[in-house]
C-alpha cells in the first residue's frame, strides 16, 4: 500500500491524495488549489498523475478546496465513481455550478477590459463539464460500510465540519495484510450549531490529518453571538455596512442562524441583512433537505419556534446580479453577506469594490484566510489591495472573528488523534500552513502517540 500527497500538502487548499494498493488506485479529495492567480490556474489545469488509472474518487465534503476540480479530473480522462454522502452530492453539484458560472462570468468580465489583440482568458471549466460529472456521483450513508473497489472496504462517518462532510475510513488488503486508513477531511469542532459533532475514529493504522488551526486554540463558540452582536451596534452607530466574505456552504447559514437567535432574542437593532449568494441560497434549501445532518439543539430549535431556522423578517436572500448591484446604492446600515470566503471570486469581490473605501464600512473576516488570497491580504493589514484588476486603498476597519471557524483547533486534533488509541502508527498532517505543522507535529510527538510527517506536494509513504 502506498500514499501519495498532490494537494493541501504544506498548504491548505488543494486536497488531493492518492491512496495505491495491489492494482487499485483511489483518490481521496480533488480540490482546487486556490492562491496567486496564475500559479492556481497553473496547478488546476494539470495533474501530477494519470488521471484515466483513478478507479474511484472518495470525497471528504463539498467545499471547493477539496470538490473543486472534479470537472477537470474527468475532461482529463477520469471515468470512475465519486463516493460521498447524500448531503455532500447535493452540495457539491450545486458548488460546482456555481463555480463554472463564476469562472465564466469573470472570464467575460476581464474579456471585456483586454485589448483586441490580447489572448482569451478561459475558464477552467464551464456548465457543460459539471454537468458530465452528475452521474458519477453515488450517494452513501453516513456509518455504513460499502466497497468501492476490489479489495476495499469503506465507511464514512460525520465530520461535523459542513453539511455531510465525512471522515473516510478506508480498509485494504495489501501485501497479504489487512491495513486501515483514516482521513479526516476537514474536523470539525464539537459543539457547533447547526451540526452533529465530529465522529471519534478508533483502532486505525494510518491517519491523513487536516492541521488547519494545529497551532491555534479558539475562543469559545457563545463568544462569536457577543462578538457579532456588538459589530452590529457599531455599524448601527456609524451608519456604514458590514461587508462579510462567507462560504456559500456552512459559514453563511452558521451566521444566518446566529443572526436569527439574536433577532429572535431582541439583542440587535432592526437592521436588515442580505445574502447576496445565489449559492448560498441554494445551499441553504440543501440544508432544510438533510435535517438528518442537524444536532439536537437545531432539532429543538425548529420544533418549539415553529420557524424556519434560515430565515427570519429583517433577511433577504438576493437573486439576481441587478439587485445585487442596487445593494450598492443602499445608503442604511446593513450587513451583507456574500461568497467567497477567500474573497477569490463570487459577488463579495464587487461589495469590496464599492465599500472598502469608506471608514463607515466594516469588513468581517469570519474564517481562515489561506495565504496569497485577497482575504489573507486584509486580514495582515494591507493598506492597498487589488480588487477585480484594480488597486483600491483599504480605509474600511478590518476585524477578524475566529470564534466561527468549522476547523478543529489545536486541542480538538490532538484529542482527536489520542482517542484513536495504541492501534496507530503514522500520522500525516496535511491542510496546514508551515507554523500550524509543525506545531501540531510537535504535540503529537511529544505526545507518544504515532509517528509524524508532513509531507511535500509529491512526496509518498509505504
Amino acid at each position: 500500500m502506498q500514499l501519495q500527497f498532490h494537494g493541501a500538502a504544506q498548504t491548505v487548499t488543494g486536497s488531493m491524495h492518492l491512496l495505491s494498493f495491489n492494482d487499485k488506485k483511489v483518490l481521496l479529495d480533488c480540490g482546487l488549489y486556490q492562491g496567486r492567480r496564475q500559479e492556481a490556474r497553473e496547478r488546476n489545469s494539470s495533474f501530477p498523475f494519470d488521471p484515466h488509472r483513478i478507479d474511484c474518487l472518495l470525497l471528504s465534503h463539498a467545499h471547493l478546496d477539496h470538490c473543486g476540480n472534479i470537472p477537470t479530473l474527468i475532461k482529463a480522462g477520469f471515468a470512475g465513481k465519486i463516493y460521498c454522502t447524500h448531503a455532500t452530492r447535493d452540495l457539491a453539484i450545486a458548488i460546482l455550478f456555481d463555480s463554472a458560472h463564476v469562472q465564466m462570468e469573470h472570464a467575460r468580465y476581464l474579456n471585456a477590459a483586454l485589448s483586441a489583440d490580447a489572448p482569451e482568458i478561459k475558464p477552467l471549466y464551464d456548465t457543460d463539464d459539471v454537468a458530465a460529472c452528475l452521474d458519477r456521483f453515488v450517494g452513501i450513508d453516513y456509518d455504513r460500510k460499502f466497497h468501492p473497489v476490489h479489495g476495499m472496504t469503506a465507511v464514512f462517518h460525520d465530520a461535523g465540519h459542513i453539511l455531510g462532510s465525512s471522515i473516510i475510513v478506508c480498509s485494504v488488503e495489501a501485501d497479504g495484510d489487512r491495513k486501515s486508513v483514516c482521513f479526516s477531511g476537514d474536523l470539525g469542532r464539537p459543539g457547533m450549531p447547526i451540526l452533529r459533532d465530529p465522529y471519534q475514529v478508533k483502532d486505525v493504522d494510518y491517519l491523513i490529518l487536516e492541521s488547519t488551526y494545529g497551532s491555534r486554540v479558539h475562543e469559545s463558540i457563545d463568544k462569536s453571538k457577543e462578538t457579532l452582536r456588538l459589530h452590529i451596534e457599531e455599524i448601527y452607530r456609524t451608519g456604514g455596512r458590514m461587508i462579510v466574505p462567507a462560504f456559500a456552504v456552512g459559514r453563511t447559514q452558521e451566521l444566518v442562524y446566529i443572526l436569527h437567535h439574536l433577532h429572535k432574542e431582541g439583542r440587535i437593532p432592526h437592521i436588515p441583512v442580505f445574502v447576496d449568494s445565489p449559492l448560498a441560497m441554494n445551499v441553504t434549501a440543501i440544508f432544510s433537505e438533510h435535517p438528518e445532518c442537524y444536532d439536537e439543539e437545531t432539532r429543538r430549535f425548529i420544533k418549539s419556534s415553529h420557524e424556519k431556522p434560515f430565515g427570519f423578517s429583517t433577511l433577504t436572500y438576493v437573486k439576481s446580479a441587478t439587485e445585487s448591484r442596487a445593494l450598492n446604492g443602499y445608503r442604511k446600515p446593513c450587513i451583507v453577506i456574500a461568497s467567497s470566503g477567500m474573497c477569490e471570486g463570487g459577488r463579495i469581490l464587487h461589495h469590496l469594490r464599492h465599500g472598502i473605501g469608506n471608514p463607515d464600512n466594516l469588513v468581517l473576516i469570519t474564517g481562515f484566510a489561506a495565504e496569497n488570497t485577497l482575504a489573507r491580504r486584509l486580514v495582515d493589514g494591507e493598506r492597498q489591495v487589488p480588487v477585480l484588476g484594480e488597486i483600491h486603498a483599504v480605509r474600511a476597519r478590518i476585524s477578524v472573528m475566529h470564534e466561527l471557524s468549522a476547523h478543529a483547533d489545536r486541542n480538538d486534533l490532538l484529542g482527536f488523534v489520542k482517542g484513536i488509541g495504541p492501534s496507530l502508527r503514522r500520522a500525516f498532517l496535511v491542510h496546514g500552513d508551515p507554523e500550524a505543522l509543525q506545531s501540531l507535529s510537535a504535540g503529537i510527538a511529544d505526545a507518544g502517540t504515532a509517528s509524524v510527517f508532513t509531507p511535500v506536494a509529491g512526496e509518498s509513504f509505504a
